[in-house]
């Protein structure tokens, strides 16, 4: 590391090599020890920490001065470096072998006493951590987590450079437009009642990249999106854009595989990864994992299992066979040991997914399926079926005896969240997926649109942009429901990284998009004129990705927060509690931008 006049060496670097040397150190007080006549100092910066020793009978004044030190002190300290006692070594540190026999010390700055602990992981509320920000990024996990994004930001830049890219800076002041989530807006004192909106991602200046010839570009892009938070989202977030020309979706899944590769070489000590991602479409995820967004560490594939429901005595099930909608469910195996309290629970689950209710089977004992007794059947509905049939059900859903079988039936939307909800849950209670290891998967052939119920219109499932499948274009008119988009997403353990598409790149076709989302041609000239027009010179076929940095980050990490990879986040209510933001302003900060309030606070 590089040293500045206060220093000789950095704390961290510091091992038997240097025994004897004369070293000048700073840093803080990461622990103090008082071991009647000897004081140890545990010494912390960037680099790690060392530990420091006054002697009263070598340094009586440097020993009274270290017995007023506390934690997080600022201390410039000079000494020698010698050996540790071989009863007294640290083999939990890099320098846990030497020591420094101190023989100056300077007291930079003190602190106060800190609001939680630094020196220690332990568990502190959330508001008190955000805060005090700037304290809790001092601790070893978020300095981790800090230099492994800058590590990880370092490589695809390296990566994007070995592959001809160029970086691009696209603006931050734009247009609004409707692309999904409702924009942060900035009002303009120059042109009074218009506004800017902040970026929700710079897909039309990528793709006008590409019409102006770069062919490969991308950018570390600041997006902004004002929507509802949770555990990977934020308001504002990084993500790596890029865009190609003269590309298919192979081509940018494939850079994309290499580029994750080379990451996953960052945390290879820590985590295994696939190194082949699968391709799986939208239709066969939803069916066999109830998501787009698959965990493929573990199994609990969804099984179609109506022909049961319609034969069957249970009216709930029949019923709703009749009318078109389908049982499906999962195995747990080894379930059957669930106990009623842990029953109860997944039912309450799934009416909060918004099911009526769960059916759950136990089919108890050891041996063959086939030679189950009703006895040894535990289920709400087993009174509804012979034997014979619960045997046939229990085959077809792939069921052994010690299995737990969970039902779900309705409408695939329904029963597909719901069984998601539940899959997920199994596994996590079960320990099915490790957290040291990374299964990656792309995601492909996405619906085009999907009904807006609230709006009673159609609307993009990825963007507007997103050029559909050449045979389904017909149907753009006809079936809206029924095309297929050029779209891809990469998901790793349940989490969506990256969303992406091939895009349109010729006036008519997205023309024709912009009606079959309910814009007239004069509302889609109003508001998209600039993209239509350029599309009429020239313009490559192209297509992008766009990987949240945040996400990959906390993946890698083995953070289930994204806010523990991002220096300074917001709250889940998008409120920033170290500055005190959003606030109010002066009446004349609003007057110059032309905006009246009706807020009585």
């Amino acid at each position: 590391m590089e040293l500045t006049s206060y220093q000789t060496h950095k704390c961290g670097e510091l091992n038997e090599t240097h025994v004897g040397a004369d070293v000048l150190l700073t840093g803080w007080v990461h622990r103090r020890r008082d071991h009647g006549n000897l004081i140890f100092i545990d010494l912390r910066d960037s680099s790690g920490l060392v530990q420091i020793v006054f002697n009263p009978d070598d340094e009586s004044a440097l020993h009274q001065i270290a017995s007023d030190l506390r934690v997080e002190y600022v201390l410039q300290v000079g000494g020698t470096i010698v050996e540790r006692k071989p009863g007294a070594i640290n083999a939990d540190i890099s320098t846990g072998k030497v020591e420094v026999k101190a023989n100056k010390i300077t007291v930079l700055n003190e602190s106060l006493t800190p609001p939680f602990p630094l020196n220690q992981d332990s568990n502190v509320d959330e508001a008190t951590r955000l805060r005090y920000r700037y304290l809790d990024l001092r601790r070893e996990r978020m300095q981790n987590n800090l230099r492994l994004r800058h590590q990880i930001v370092k490589s695809i830049r390296s990566f994007m450079d070995d592959h001809d890219f160029i970086e691009v800076e696209t603006p931050v002041l734009g247009l609004a437009t409707p692309e999904g989530a409702r924009d942060y807006l900035v009002p303009s004192r120059v042109h009074a009642g218009h506004f800017y909106a902040l970026p929700q991602s710079p897909q039309q200046w990528k793709q006008l990249l590409m019409v102006a010839g770069l062919e490969r570009y991308y950018q570390i892009a600041r997006c902004y999106r004002d929507e509802d938070l949770r555990a990977d989202r934020q308001p504002e977030f990084t993500q790596l854009d890029f865009e190609m020309s003269f590309v298919t979706e192979e081509d940018v899944m494939d850079l994309t595989q290499s580029l994750f590769c080379q990451l996953g070489d960052l945390v290879a000590d820590k985590l295994t990864m696939n190194r082949e991602f699968p391709r799986i479409t939208y239709a066969e995820s939803m069916e066999r994992y109830g998501t787009d967004k698959p965990d493929l560490r573990y199994e609990l594939y969804l099984q179609d299992l109506t022909k049961h429901a319609l034969t069957s005595d249970f009216k709930v099930f029949s019923e709703a066979a009749g009318n078109g909608q389908r049982l499906r469910g999962f195995v747990v195996p080894g379930g059957a040991d669930t106990s009623r309290k842990a029953l109860d629970r997944l039912t309450d689950m799934a009416r909060e997914a918004g099911a009526g209710g769960l059916v759950w089977m136990n089919f108890d004992g050891e041996g063959a399926i086939a030679d189950i007794t009703m006895d040894e059947i535990r289920s709400p509905v087993a009174r509804f079926f012979s034997v014979e049939e619960l045997i046939a059900l229990a085959n077809d859903a792939g069921a052994n005896r010690g299995d737990l079988l969970l039902l779900a039936i309705g409408e695939d939307k329904l029963t597909s969240r719901v069984l998601d909800v539940l899959r997920r849950h199994v596994a996590s209670e079960r320990k099915l997926a490790s957290d040291e290891e990374l299964h990656f998967v792309f995601v492909t052939e996405f619906p085009m649109f999907e009904w807006n119920d609230t709006d009673e219109r159609w609307s993009a499932m990825h963007h507007l942009f997103t050029a559909p499948f050449e045979e389904d274009i017909p149907l753009l008119q006809s079936d809206p429901g029924a095309v297929r988009s050029r779209a891809y997403d990469l998901v790793a353990n349940g989490w969506e990284l990256s969303s992406g598409s091939i895009r349109i790149h010729s006036r008519d076709l997205q023309e024709q998009v912009l009606l079959t989302l309910g814009l007239t041609l004069e509302e889609a000239r109003i508001k998209f004129g600039h993209m239509l027009d350029a599309f009429e010179f020239g313009t490559p076929p192209h297509g992008g990705f766009a990987p949240g940095i945040d996400r990959t980050v906390a993946l890698f990490a083995g953070e289930k927060d994204i806010r523990e990879v991002i220096a300074f986040p917001k709250t889940k209510s998008a409120s920033d509690l170290l500055m005190g933001a959003p606030s109010n302003v002066s009446s004349e900060q609003l007057d110059e931008v032309h905006i009246t309030t009706n807020s009585s606070e």
